[in-house]
């Protein structure tokens, strides 16, 4: 059993949970996920790592609440115990030195950037962060990645930074004149597609993190498939890092909502029984 140290809110749909995993802690890089359950029998669901502290032998998840495995989870609070913690999966992020970097994330999809992002800055490299939200309250670890970069955040609603969209900031600094070694991008499919249109454009390497669906998270199921330069891949074990520029994001947008509805039916279903 894996016992929850810490919880926050950070919005009405997002929240943070430290968890005591002391392999997990030990071994785990930036860009690594976990499998976790909520009870004995539940579903298991990739969460990928915002942070961790090895000393502590402590993880941090962040999570949205849209499922019923997400709500579960969000009824835990700290003192109580998590069933299954199984990690670190995937493969760490290539992170090398390099000169600047920007950093693009959107949603929830902040979180698994935050790791990215100090670790390009132990390496040494100048930092940019745009972070993107429907609104203010939807932007999270804003403080966080001030202590590690020049920040720019976007809303859709214009109630904080620029209001648009990720891409309208990026095209104004490219426009300034800002130049990156390298673009990493986590959130939303839609999101990180429109990034890579413009950045493969201006030949700037962009890392992408792709969260299919995914059940076992060894590379034995196959749920997690996605085209990346015409070939297939295992977001489990091949990634979940890619070349944004060879991914096929239209094949994912596609396959992520599959079981949408079939989600839905059996929310009610547990509701109702």
């Amino acid at each position: 059993m894996y016992r929850i140290l810490q919880k926050d809110i950070l919005n009405e749909t997002v929240e943070r949970m430290v968890v005591h995993a002391p392999f997990v802690a030990r071994k785990c890089e930036p860009g690594q996920f976990v499998m976790v359950r909520v009870q004995e029998g539940g579903e298991r669901i990739p969460l990928t790592i915002a942070d961790y502290d090895r000393e502590s032998e402590s993880v941090t998840i962040i999570y949205q609440v849209v499922g019923y495995s997400t709500r579960q989870l969000a009824m835990k609070n700290a003192g109580e115990e998590l069933s299954d913690f199984a990690g670190p999966l995937g493969r760490p992020a290539d992170l090398e030195p390099k000169r600047r970097v920007l950093g693009i994330g959107g949603g929830v999809g902040v979180a698994p950037l935050y790791p990215q992002i100090r670790k390009m800055k132990e390496l040494g490299a100048a930092i940019d962060v745009i972070l993107g939200g429907r609104s203010s309250e939807f932007v999270i670890l804003e403080q966080d990645f001030a202590a590690l970069a020049e920040v720019y955040v976007a809303t859709n609603d214009g109630s904080a930074g620029t209001k648009g969209f990720v891409t309208d900031v990026l095209n104004r600094l490219l426009a300034e004149g800002r130049e990156y070694d390298e673009v990493i991008c986590i959130g939303p499919l839609p999101m990180m597609k429109a990034v890579v249109a413009i950045t493969k454009e201006r030949g700037i390497p962009t890392g992408v993190s792709l969260n299919p669906i995914m059940i076992d998270g060894t590379g034995m199921c196959g749920g997690c498939r996605v085209t990346v330069g015409g070939e297939t891949k295992f977001a489990c074990v091949d990634g979940p890092d890619f070349d944004g520029w060879l991914v096929d994001f239209d094949e994912c947008i596609r396959r992520q909502g599959m079981y949408k509805d079939m989600e839905e039916h059996m929310c009610l279903i547990r509701q109702e029984g």
